[in-house]
């Protein structure tokens, strides 16, 4: 941690199994420091993932910035991902299985995997094999069946729920062959069908967090070499777009759409606005072979293949730390009045300035949308 000042270092936090000693780091960081020696060197999951308000807390204290807060909020689940398969691989390694039959790669999906992650995620991931015998698939696909279900059990007693949706590796859908993953990107995206078109954004999203990462690198090429072709598929990403539409009115007023709501007068931000902003820049950046698997990523890809301008992409990365914002702090709001971590934001709180702001960063992703819809 010799070079926490420096922002890119912020990413090493929580790089290594072990967690930081802050003993030694300056004053500067004293909230910082104060969190890491609240939760000690050697705490289980669960005390682990109950730590993370503790832990925005202390950024906020330190001036940094949500979307960074969002990334190392996804380091850290990262890390508790990792935790958990070591001591599943121990377990397993104790009770006769032995070590892994071949190599193999966990992926997180969704925000953990974006590094933009707010307070409350459940699981989400996969698991890509490396090729074996068919001949051998009873036995290899049961040591990774085993290995899925441990692992994902520890995260779900740690505080990371289950997926309601099973997009889990313990399931064989999300458990593959390199190839048979392969094969089952091109049935995806061969047609215009909207199941398979949510099945693929899932993976889009996704990062190697354990294993060998090359069986993740080629995986992503993949998809870049893949999908910018696959038309009916991308058109039917393009009506999907629909489904999520922003927090505007007809007269561009703010005006979530009421489900679920839990009274009058409040958004979803995260359904109705965050969410938008990340399906519409992932359609772009699949569309033309971006690489990147996060939004701030894909947009400065998109930047360099002169497929948006700066000033629209800036504009855009201003409204996902904003939003990151204002949702990271409706959470901390809950918990300090003793509710669970939601997403609802009541508008009539605001401020006329924060009203504004918020209108004008919808009013961005709507305009996203636009672009997107045409298929520039």
């Amino acid at each position: 941690m010799r070079l926490l000042h420096r922002a890119s270092s912020w990413r090493q936090l929580f790089a290594e199994d072990a967690l930081p000693d802050p003993r030694a780091w300056p004053a500067l960081l004293t909230p910082l420091k104060g969190a890491l020696l609240s939760l000690g060197s050697q705490p289980t999951l669960a005390e682990a993932k109950a730590w993370q308000p503790t832990l925005v807390d202390a950024l906020i204290r330190l001036d940094i910035p949500a979307w960074r807060i969002s990334q190392l909020l996804g380091d850290h689940n990262a890390w508790l991902y990792r935790c958990a398969i070591n001591l599943s691989l121990e377990e397993m390694q104790a009770t006769g299985w032995g070590d892994p039959p071949v190599a193999f790669c966990v992926l997180t999906l969704g925000s953990v995997a974006r590094h933009e992650c707010l307070l409350g995620p459940d699981q989400d991931n996969a698991m890509i094999l490396a090729e074996y015998p068919d001949a051998e698939h009873d036995t290899i696909d049961s040591y990774f069946q085993s290995l899925g279900y441990r692992f994902g059990e520890r995260l779900h007693e740690a505080g990371i729920p289950r997926c309601h949706a099973h997009v889990m590796a313990r399931w064989p859908m999300w458990r593959k062959r390199l190839s048979e993953w392969r094969k089952q990107l091109d049935i995806w995206t061969a047609q215009r069908r909207v199941k398979r078109v949510q099945q693929a954004n899932i993976l889009f999203d996704f990062a190697p967090v354990y294993g060998d990462s090359a069986l993740a690198r080629e995986l992503r090429e993949h998809i870049v070499w893949r999908v910018p072709s696959a038309h009916l598929f991308l058109g039917e990403m393009r009506d999907l777009l629909d489904e999520t539409p922003v927090a505007l009115g007809r007269l561009g007023r703010l005006m979530g759409d009421g489900k679920d709501a839990p009274h009058r007068g409040v958004i979803d931000l995260k359904r109705q606005g965050l969410i938008p902003l990340q399906n519409a820049v992932r359609l772009l950046a699949v569309a033309n072979g971006c690489s990147s698997g996060d939004t701030r990523g894909r947009l400065t890809e998109l930047v360099a293949l002169q497929k948006m301008g700066a000033p629209r992409a800036m504009a855009l990365k201003e409204a996902l730390d904003r939003l990151q914002e204002r949702l990271l702090k409706t959470q901390m709001d809950s918990l300090a009045q003793g509710r669970a971590p939601d997403y609802w934001v009541n508008v009539s709180a605001l401020s006329s300035a924060e009203r504004l702001l918020l209108r004008h960063d919808l009013q961005q992703i709507k305009g996203l949308f636009a672009q997107a819809s045409r298929g520039d």
